[in-house]
C-alpha cells in the first residue's frame, strides 16, 4: 500500500447521514429524559472535586505545596477552560446524539485514527476517574468509622507507595465492584438511581455551604496565594478532573429520549450549576480552616471537625459517599459506551457490543468496573487524578478542533444548537487545555505516551482492518447489507 492510500485509509471520516440509522439497531434502550441527564451531568461533575480534590489541592500534598484559598482560582481557571469545550460539546451532541461522545465527534470530523486515538485515550481516563472518585469515597469512609471509634488497619487503607505501610485500598476496591453491580442493572435503573442521589447531593453541599458560613474565619484567606500563581495553576491542572462530567454524560446520548434537543441543554446547565457550587464550596472550606490543616482525602470532614462539630463531620462522611458514588456511575456508564461504540464501528471485537435485555453491555461494564478497581486498589490518588486529566484534555483538543473544522466542512448539517463566537470559543478551548496540559507532571506524559503507543499497535494490528469504514472487512459488507455486525 503507498503511503497516499495509507493516509487515505487511516483518515477517512464517518459519515454524519449514517450514524442515525445505526442507531436505531444499538440495542440500547431510549429511556432518559432532559432532567435525568443534567442529573447525570451534575452526577459526574460535582463530587470528589469538592469532598476530595478541594482540599487535596489547598492543603498540597506528596511535595506538591498547598495553594491555599486560590484554589478559588485553580477551580475558576479549569471552569473557563471547561465552558469552551461544553459548547463545543453541545453543538456536537446537538447534531451527533451518539455513544461514544468525543470519540465520536472525533470520527466524524478528523478521522479514523484521530477517533481511535481519542476513543482509547478515554477508555483509560473514564476507568481511571472511577478509581480515584472510589479512592476519595474510601478517604471519607475511614473518617466516619474512625468517628464512630472504628479504626481500620493501614493496610487495608492505602496503597504502598503512599508511604504509610499499607498494601492495598481494600474499600475503594470494594466500591467500585458495587458501583459496576449497579450499572450493569440497566440504564432505565440507573438513571432513577442517579437523578435521587444527585438530588440528595446537592442538598447536602448547599446545606454544607449554608453552615460552614457561619464558621468562617476571614484570617484564614490571608494569604490568598501562599505559594504564588504557579502551584494555582497546576493545581487547576488537577481539578480539571472535576469540571468535565458532562462529557461521559455525552456518552449516552443514545440512550436519550430526544438526544437532539435535550442533549445540548443538559451539557449546559450541568457545568453551570456545578460551578456555581463549586465557586461557594471552596470559600467555605478555605475560610473555614486553615489550609495546612485541611485532611487531603475528607476536606469537609476534617474542617467541621476543626470547629468543634464532629456529628457533622460525621453526617458528611456519610452522605459524601453517597454523593461521590453518583461520580463513579456517571464516568462508568461513560467508559462502557464508548467502547461499545468503538466496538460496533469495528475498531475493535464485536463481542463488546451485546447487549442484554436491558439493554446494557453487560461484558465491558464489568471489565470496566474490575479494571477500576485494580487501580483504585494499588495506586495513590494524585498519580491517578493526573492520569485522568491528561487525557481528557487531549480530548478537549480535539472535539474544539474538531467543532471547527465541521462547521466549515459541513456548515449545511442540522445543529440544534451553535455555540457562539466561532471560531474564537473553541480555539480559547485548545489553547486552554493545552496549556493544562503542559502543567502536569513528566511522569504522567510517559504514562499516557505508553498507553497511545499501545493503542497504535493495536489499531494497525485489528482496527483498521476490521473498520466497518474499510470496504475489504467482513463486518463492512455485513453493514452495508443491512445486517447488524456479526458479535
Amino acid at each position: 500500500m503507498s503511503a497516499k492510500d495509507m493516509s487515505q485509509s487511516i483518515m477517512r471520516r464517518k459519515p454524519i447521514d449514517d450514524i442515525e440509522e445505526e442507531s436505531k439497531h444499538s440495542g440500547l434502550f431510549k429511556s432518559l429524559g432532559l432532567w435525568q441527564l443534567t442529573a447525570i451531568g451534575v452526577g459526574g461533575i460535582i463530587g470528589v472535586g469538592i469532598f476530595s480534590l478541594a482540599g487535596l489541592v489547598a492543603a498540597g500534598s506528596d511535595g506538591n505545596p498547598g495553594v491555599g484559598p486560590a484554589v478559588l482560582i485553580s477551580f475558576l481557571i479549569a471552569g473557563l477552560a471547561s465552558a469552551a469545550a461544553a459548547l463545543s460539546y453541545a453543538e456536537f451532541a446537538g447534531m451527533i446524539p451518539r455513544a461514544g461522545s468525543a470519540y465520536t465527534y472525533g470520527y466524524v470530523a478528523l478521522g479514523e485514527v484521530i477517533g481511535w486515538f481519542i476513543g482509547w485515550d478515554l477508555l483509560l481516563e473514564y476507568i481511571a476517574i472511577v478509581a480515584v472518585v472510589a479512592i476519595g469515597i474510601s478517604g471519607y469512609l475511614e473518617a466516619f468509622l474512625a468517628g464512630v471509634g472504628v479504626h481500620l488497619p493501614t493496610w487495608m487503607t492505602s496503597t504502598a507507595d503512599e508511604g504509610k505501610g499499607g498494601l492495598i485500598n481494600l474499600p475503594a476496591i470494594l466500591v467500585c465492584l458495587l458501583v459496576t453491580w449497579i450499572l450493569s442493572r440497566g440504564t432505565k435503573a440507573f438513571g432513577r438511581f442517579e437523578l435521587v442521589a444527585v438530588a440528595i447531593k446537592v442538598v447536602l453541599i448547599l446545606f454544607i455551604i449554608g453552615l460552614g458560613v457561619f464558621y468562617i474565619d476571614t484570617n484564614n484567606y490571608n494569604p490568598i496565594m501562599p505559594s504564588g500563581f504557579g502551584p494555582v495553576l497546576a493545581g487547576s491542572a488537577t481539578v480539571f478532573f472535576a469540571v468535565f462530567g458532562y462529557d461521559a454524560m455525552s456518552t449516552a446520548a443514545e440512550e436519550a429520549k430526544d438526544g437532539k434537543k435535550h442533549m445540548p441543554k443538559a451539557i449546559i446547565l450541568s457545568l453551570i450549576v456545578a460551578m456555581l457550587l463549586y465557586v461557594a464550596a471552596t470559600l467555605v472550606l478555605t475560610g473555614m480552616q486553615n489550609y495546612k490543616d485541611i485532611d487531603p482525602k475528607a476536606g469537609f470532614a476534617s474542617a467541621f471537625t476543626g470547629v468543634g462539630l464532629p456529628v457533622i463531620a460525621t453526617i458528611i462522611s456519610v452522605f459524601a459517599v453517597l454523593s461521590i458514588l453518583t461520580v463513579m456511575l456517571t464516568f462508568l456508564l461513560g467508559v462502557t459506551r464508548v467502547w461499545f461504540a468503538m466496538s460496533r464501528d469495528g475498531l475493535l471485537p464485536g463481542w463488546f457490543a451485546k447487549t442484554d435485555r436491558s439493554g446494557t453491555p453487560q461484558r465491558v461494564t464489568w471489565i470496566a468496573g474490575i479494571a477500576s478497581a485494580f487501580l483504585a486498589g494499588v495506586f495513590p490518588i494524585k498519580e491517578v487524578a493526573d492520569l485522568t486529566n491528561i487525557g481528557i484534555l487531549a480530548a478537549f483538543v480535539v472535539v474544539c478542533l474538531s467543532v471547527i473544522i465541521f462547521r466549515y466542512k459541513r456548515p449545511d448539517a442540522p445543529r440544534t444548537f451553535r455555540l457562539p463566537l466561532m471560531p474564537l470559543v473553541p480555539a480559547f478551548g485548545v489553547f486552554a487545555s493545552a496549556f493544562l496540559m503542559f502543567q502536569l507532571h513528566w511522569e504522567t506524559w510517559v504514562r499516557f505516551g505508553v498507553w497511545l503507543v499501545i493503542g497504535l499497535v493495536i489499531y494497525f494490528a485489528y482496527g483498521k482492518r476490521n473498520s466497518l469504514m474499510n470496504p475489504n472487512s467482513p463486518r463492512h459488507s455485513e453493514s452495508r447489507a443491512g445486517r447488524r455486525p456479526a458479535e
